[in-house]
């Protein structure tokens, strides 16, 4: 089995943290841009693709027979598709592919259609990694749920009821998360933070995720907390 993986440098790095050399039976490719026309990919069985999710018109280029495991973080699967306007698209599976939560014991994904949980099944089997099928929603399971705490957090910060530090060790003792909501915001990349609730928030409408004005605002200025 060959993989190819489109992705930038940092994804492609957690990638290669998360599968190791599985075994000798899969192979990987790593390639850094995606103006790829169909013939280049054609003779590749599975494509994680970290890209497809900002230009749907990409699907195109898989044939019908391709598994292709798209970044769907910020994106549900069924309007990729739409969009595309395809009436026979590839076998698309959905994983989160955010920065700190690929490379974690369970790869959470989802699936356009029920019919491929075996082609996943056996693609994740030769993968070695188990995994988590949750619905194809916009911001899966976990983006959503660790970029509202993050932006609960912000509204603290923003009404100055404690500091950046405060709210990072409160959390961690308080729930015992491995990160404090800052300290994931960084590594996960405001920008990342902030357009999953913006995805959220545009399919929702729920308040929960109306994104905090200091989020909004570090965004725009490229900063960090």
């Amino acid at each position: 089995m060959h993989i190819v993986v489109l992705s930038d440098a940092e994804m492609a790095g957690e990638f290669k943290q998360k599968f190791p050399e599985v075994n000798e039976e899969v192979s990987f490719s790593f390639l850094h841009h995606h103006n790829l026309h169909g013939e280049q990919l054609r003779p590749t069985d599975i494509i994680f693709d970290f890209l497809l999710h900002n230009q749907p018109g990409r699907l195109s280029y898989y044939a019908p027979e391709q598994v292709v495991f798209c970044n769907a973080a910020t994106v549900q699967l069924a309007a990729l598709v739409k969009e595309a306007d395809l009436e026979e698209p590839c076998t698309l599976i959905g994983f989160n592919g955010l920065p700190t939560l690929l490379n974690r014991p369970v790869l959470e994904v989802s699936l356009l259609n029920p019919e491929h949980g075996d082609k996943l099944r056996e693609v994740c089997a030769a993968l070695n990694t188990a995994y988590l099928l949750v619905d194809d929603r916009v911001g899966m399971v976990t983006p959503r749920m660790i970029c509202m705490i993050i932006n609960e957090a912000c509204f603290t910060l923003q009404e100055e009821t404690a500091s950046i530090s405060d709210i990072d060790q409160g959390m961690k003792l308080g729930t015992n998360y491995p990160k404090g909501p800052f300290e994931w915001a960084n590594e996960m990349g405001v920008a990342n933070v902030y357009e999953v609730l913006k995805a959220v928030y545009e399919d929702t409408k729920d308040e929960r995720y109306k994104i905090c004005p200091l989020l909004k605002t570090k965004y725009l200025k490229g900063e960090q907390f």
